[in-house]
């Protein structure tokens, strides 16, 4: 198939295929060229109704010709940014990590943040620092860490004294990304179970989704283990320990306080999480850092209440983080 830069020839094919009702797939036969190329081409250039191929050869040529120049390297080539690696080494490195996320389905931004943070030595950037490194806009990063923190992939971290934040990947990512895929595999069972039951087990309708019910409990359980109560009972002795300790602590700290394997700490902690009305007056909240700590659920006490309580004779302002409002 043919590479590089579309030409204003094939643009002109593209336009009479397009003229033509052809597919995206007919048209890349004729140029030899991925039906990927076409679509975008056509996608970018006003679609399928409004492509023209005059205005897209102007615009590829203001766009060659405004677009900043790329660096041959990452234009962090310090030993500590790479490891001691050869820099080249260590951005391709990075290139095929990000490609194989693109892959799976991740966003391209998003995918290029993660492995930008994964091989950072500490594992945390600044969004100034992401910028400057994958030479795209701020806006870009923001919208990339806004989608990262919702696969709860990354957590803010605050300097102390500072408003700047860091992006970081912690010890705990990849435990709460398999707890989280396995909490939504049973939100899945759940709701095919819903419909099976009301369509009925005997028709095609509910048939199938009592088979998509099977299907998600089985993989449920493959994660997970067999469904017992012991994670709801867990999830009430880390609010007991945290409250006991009177101070935020992370998922590490509270597998090592209580004797737990760090997988049923991380289990608890997503619980106590996801299934708050277990947890009676009490909540769990993640402070920036990524640290627990417990607090009156919301709506519990009113603002004059805790106003009143923070107050009280005797209370000292630096204790525990339960007393905060």
């Amino acid at each position: 198939m043919g590479g590089g830069r579309l030409t204003a020839e094939d643009r002109r094919d593209i336009e009479a295929g397009l003229a033509e009702d052809l597919p995206y797939a007919a048209i890349a036969r004729r140029l030899g060229r991925p039906t990927s190329t076409v679509s975008r081409e056509v996608a970018r250039n006003g679609g399928p109704g409004g492509y023209r191929a005059e205005h897209a050869d102007r615009a590829s040529a203001w766009q060659r010709r405004n677009r900043p120049p790329r660096p041959a390297t990452p234009p962090a080539t310090d030993a500590e940014a790479t490891h001691g690696r050869d820099p080249a080494t260590a951005h391709a490195y990075m290139d095929r990590f990000a490609t194989m996320m693109i892959a799976t389905g991740l966003p391209r931004t998003a995918a290029r943040v993660l492995a930008c943070l994964v091989t950072a030595p500490s594992g945390a950037r600044t969004a100034a620092e992401l910028v400057q490194r994958l030479r795209v806009s701020p806006a870009s990063v923001s919208k990339a860490v806004g989608y990262l923190e919702g696969l709860d992939v990354l957590t803010r971290k605050y300097e102390p004294g500072r408003r700047r934040a860091h992006h970081v990947i912690d010890d705990d990512v990849w435990l709460r990304a398999w707890l989280t895929s396995a909490q939504k595999n049973a939100v899945w069972a759940e709701t095919a179970q819903e419909g099976a039951d009301l369509f009925g087990p005997s028709t095609p309708a509910g048939a199938r989704l009592q088979a998509m019910h099977a299907f998600f409990v089985g993989i449920h359980r493959d994660m997970t283990g067999p469904s017992t109560t012991v994670p709801l009972e867990d999830a009430i002795t880390v609010l007991a320990a945290l409250l006991h300790a009177a101070r935020p602590l992370t998922t590490s700290e509270l597998a090592a306080a209580l004797g737990w394997p760090k997988a049923r700490a991380a289990t608890a902690v997503q619980a106590a999480e996801h299934q708050p009305e277990v947890c009676g007056p009490l909540a769990l909240q993640r402070t920036p850092s990524g640290a627990h700590l417990v607090t009156a659920q919301h709506g519990r006490l009113t603002p004059a209440q805790r106003t009143a309580l923070a107050q009280r004779p005797g209370h000292c302002p630096s204790g525990s983080p339960n007393d905060r409002p």
